[in-house]
């Protein structure tokens, strides 16, 4: 079934798009002249590049599941490597080990995903999720690209803060919010094997907005190879079929 719905052409046309979009923006706002630029204009900077920094990521996630370009593996590698690497200098091998723990035990104490077992809040589990990703020498690293590129490409500071550093940590939270804390939160009925994953109910423009799709989060451990541009028409498809 995820076949109907995975093009490796479509796969890279819409991963290279992503990706050329995240780094353009970013590049003309790095060099733009922030004290002359009103700030409602700075504010939607931001919220765009946010935006396109989770479409960064979800197409290294798609690469995870081999969704960018189907039965392609050392293409769908390559993808991920360079789509983490760009977003905060991520190890795509450690992430992709990692995400098979999440599908393979979900909402459990073996997900790296998953809260402690006790600080089941919003804020307590994000510090949590984040702390098995990040690490040392990553910080480091973002510490000198932070100042080579302040220092050597002669990117201002304000830009730096505003829309490198502050969408980069921003869409962190509405990739966790979004796409884990909400659908792997426990639901007042309780858990439902296998996937103990519930999905929003956002309309197709909000949930594009809020996380890619991601949020349609029960299909996608239905169906993990269905891309994320996929999940709307498999959403739909699979409701049809409940209520006929």
């Amino acid at each position: 079934m995820a076949k109907a719905y995975t093009n490796s052409v479509q796969g890279l046309f819409i991963a290279a798009m992503i990706y050329l979009a995240w780094l353009s923006h970013l590049v003309y706002w790095l060099a733009a002249d922030l004290r002359s630029t009103p700030w409602p204009w700075i504010v939607l900077a931001l919220l765009v590049q946010t935006w396109l920094y989770v479409g960064l990521f979800i197409t290294a996630h798609d690469a995870m599941h081999q969704a960018v370009a189907p039965g392609r593996r050392r293409i769908n590698l390559w993808v991920g490597r360079i789509a983490v690497l760009s977003y905060a200098l991520f190890s795509f091998d450690k992430l992709l080990r990692r995400h098979g723990l999440h599908h393979s035990f979900p909402a459990s104490n073996r997900d790296p995903d998953f809260h402690d077992g006790v600080h089941t809040s919003s804020l307590r589990w994000y510090l949590h999720f984040m702390s098995h990703y990040l690490t040392i020498p990553q910080l480091i690293g973002m510490a000198l690209l932070f100042n080579l590129l302040q220092h050597i490409a002669g990117a201002a500071l304000e830009n730096l803060l505003i829309l490198w550093a502050a969408p980069a940590l921003l869409s962190t939270w509405q990739l966790f919010y979004f796409g884990t804390y909400l659908p792997h939160r426990l639901p007042p009925g309780g858990y439902q094997p296998p996937h103990r994953a519930v999905s929003s109910d956002y309309p197709v423009w909000l949930s594009l907005l809020t996380c890619y799709h991601f949020g349609y989060h029960s299909e996608h451990h239905q169906q993990p190879t269905v891309p994320w541009w996929g999940l709307p028409a498999w959403r739909a498809k699979k409701n049809k079929q409940q209520t006929a």
